[in-house]
């Protein structure tokens, strides 16, 4: 128990709820055994007979008694509320993964300092598993907390340089030349899990057309893959040529 006044009751070895009788008897008895006459030269005799005058000159008035109590019941009060509201919380935090964990999976670690466990670093594994849908929030049982108590981690989607991330759609970019784009045909972008996807490209598509390939996005919560959205890109065909006879 931390507390910023004296406790005369642990003075004298005895309960708060003890009776009058009581503290009398544990003072006579205390008082006989620790007095400097029959411990010459201890310190720890004279300080131990001064708290104990101390304490039964409280505890022996009624009235100062009452007044005491109060005292301790509001120097502990507010220690057992503010643990008891540390150890119960729970936690969230939002994880970023790389793109391609969503589809491979992983395993992370999760570290809690937390000041309810002053002396404790809690640390639990945190499994990802294969085909997990972005938005997906996983519950970590505080186990190294004596009440308990959760951590809720909510994955989210790392920035990419190759794709853009629209819910489970991922977008990128195609560049072709003019002529590809006059001519149509096929070509392959570098699909999320690194394998070449096929598109084909049709004659007379327009710069900023965007063409759809199902399947090929990140997992969806209730199972499937979104989509890959591809934009073709080109720059149209520009000639500057003198006119005839100038």
């Amino acid at each position: 128990m931390l507390l910023s006044i004296p406790n005369h009751y642990a003075t004298l070895g005895l309960d708060r709820r003890c009776a009058d009788a009581q503290i009398r008897a544990a003072y006579r008895l205390l008082a006989r055994q620790h007095h400097p006459d029959i411990n010459p030269g201890s310190a720890a005799a004279i300080k131990y007979t001064q708290d104990l005058n101390a304490a039964y000159d409280i505890l022996s008035d009624p009235a100062r008694r009452q007044d005491y109590d109060r005292e301790l019941a509001v120097a502990k009060k507010p220690a057992t509320t503010t643990r008891t509201a540390k150890v119960r919380r729970n936690l969230a935090q939002d994880v970023n993964l790389r793109l391609e964990d969503f589809l491979r999976g992983t395993t992370l670690e999760v570290r809690v300092k937390d000041p309810a466990n002053a002396n404790t670093i809690e640390t639990y594994p945190l499994v990802i598993p294969p085909n997990t849908a972005p938005g997906t929030r996983f519950k970590i049982p505080r186990s190294a907390v004596p009440d308990g108590g959760f951590v809720v981690a909510r994955v989210k989607a790392m920035p990419d340089f190759r794709f853009k991330v629209r819910g489970p759609d991922l977008r990128c970019d195609l560049r072709i030349t003019g002529q590809r784009a006059t001519q149509g045909g096929a070509e392959s972008v570098r699909g999320l899990a690194g394998n070449p996807v096929r598109l084909q490209i049709p004659r007379g598509i327009a710069s900023g057309e965007i063409l759809r390939v199902p399947g090929e996005g990140l997992p969806k919560v209730r199972g499937d893959r979104g989509d890959l959205l591809v934009r073709i890109v080109y720059r149209p065909e520009v000639r500057i040529t003198r006119s005839p006879g100038r």
